[in-house]
């Protein structure tokens, strides 16, 4: 078992360790469905449907918190069983049996169980591949490894919106709102990838299990982790409540103006952002302090959401929101591998389960508030309030960094 530990480690595609490499393309299909359809669905509530957007708000946090808890039973379920490829299987084909029913969607209600549907499926997947990738991964190169996987996240949604740009060019250039046609031709077009992606996942991913994890005692809990992941957790807390679900981003940019094709050009330069710095954050962060890189990742959020909410012309809109991608490449990768640093291999599921789901629980609430405050006080509030919670989970994280290693 060891030796093929060993082995898997060593295996390698054009130097990417072999599971972060599939996964990588896996990620890249699945983003590239998910972008024509889900990053449009709150434009496809508000044009079509017209939903309000304390509504959306309401959808994005039920589907955000029920992706992010499930992860909590399905880490703790992969350590427990010592099996993690066929949960990460039946996660992504959750998803893609769900997204084509959004051709169909006619209410709100209608969406909210598809997002429901589809958020079970990224639940059930999500941490067990975090744990398959980091498992397969040499410690000195887990930074490269997840920053491989989240710039080819990105890499999909470009050629998603470059396809979905061409489709709004010939169909309805000038349009200042989604249609319901122009939405259901996007989600026909997205409906292959996620198929091709569960065939790779199926036929090339590799599952190893660990020695003497059946009789080890592994539980869905924080005893038996140190301080240090603990912290880790209750800082990533106080950030995510602030985080609201980039719906709003995108509404905003619609709010000043952006027509669809317009605003489907921008997230495609935004998604170029986050694949060019994705990688080489992560090779950064095995060199460096990780968590020097999440604070000026913080950092830059809590810039470009102020920026958000003091923003009057459209194309301080465009900017502010193509340089957000600096802040996905800076941090969502470098997160991942400060997760297995500070955990031993076998309980690698379980901590990047509570990891998703402390994320998850405050998901649902910073979506709903900032709906909230976006309807009774005003469409800048929402980003005024994330840019100041960012702040001070900067604060408390450069504290937590500076403490004596036991306790970090």
């Amino acid at each position: 078992m060891k030796n093929e530990m060993n082995n898997l480690e060593e295996k390698k595609i054009l130097g990417i360790p072999w599971n972060a490499f599939i996964f990588g393309f896996v990620s890249f299909l699945n983003d590239f469905s998910s972008e024509l359809t889900i990053r449009t669905l709150p434009l496809f509530l508000k044009n079509v449907l017209n939903a309000k957007t304390s509504v959306i708000g309401l959808i994005e946090g039920v589907a955000d918190s029920t992706a992010t808890i499930l992860k909590i039973f399905s880490g703790y379920l992969s350590d427990k069983l010592n099996q993690r490829k066929w949960l990460v299987t039946i996660g992504y084909g959750f998803s893609a049996l769900s997204k084509p029913l959004l051709y169909f969607a006619n209410n709100w209600m209608f969406v909210l169980v598809i997002r429901f549907l589809d958020r079970v499926g990224k639940g059930i997947r999500t941490s067990p591949r975090d744990a398959l990738i980091a498992n397969t991964t040499k410690k000195e190169e887990l930074g490269k490894a997840f920053g491989f996987n989240r710039a080819m996240d990105p890499a999909g949604a470009i050629l998603a919106l470059i396809v979905g740009s061409l489709i709004i060019y010939h169909t309805s250039k000038n349009t200042s709102k989604l249609t319901e046609h122009l939405f259901q031709i996007l989600v026909l077009v997205s409906i292959f990838p996620v198929f091709i992606a569960l065939f790779l996942i199926i036929a090339f991913a590799v599952d190893i299990k660990k020695q003497n994890s059946l009789t080890a005692k592994v539980n869905l809990s924080l005893k038996g982790f140190d301080k240090k992941f603990k912290l880790y957790l209750l800082t990533i807390s106080i950030f995510t409540l602030g985080n609201s679900s980039d719906a709003f981003l995108i509404l905003q940019a619609q709010n000043r103006g952006l027509t669809v094709l317009e605003i489907f050009l921008m997230l495609a330069a935004f998604n170029l952002i986050t694949t060019l710095s994705s990688y080489p954050a992560g090779i950064l962060s095995d060199r460096i302090k990780r968590q020097y890189l999440i604070v000026i990742g913080w950092i830059v959020y809590a810039l470009i959401y102020l920026g958000f909410g003091l923003a009057t012309k459209t194309y301080q809109i465009v900017a502010l929101y193509i340089l957000y991608g600096l802040y996905y490449g800076l941090t969502e990768g470098v997160e991942k591998a400060l997760v297995a640093d500070l955990v031993p291999p076998e309980k690698r599921g379980t901590a990047y389960g509570l990891y998703n789901g402390a994320v998850g629980i405050f998901a649902f609430p910073a979506s709903l508030i900032a709906g909230l405050l976006w309807q009774y006080i005003s469409p800048s509030a929402p980003f005024i309030f994330g840019a100041i919670l960012a702040i001070m989970s900067s604060i408390m994280l450069l504290k937590v960094v500076t403490m004596k290693q036991e306790y970090f």
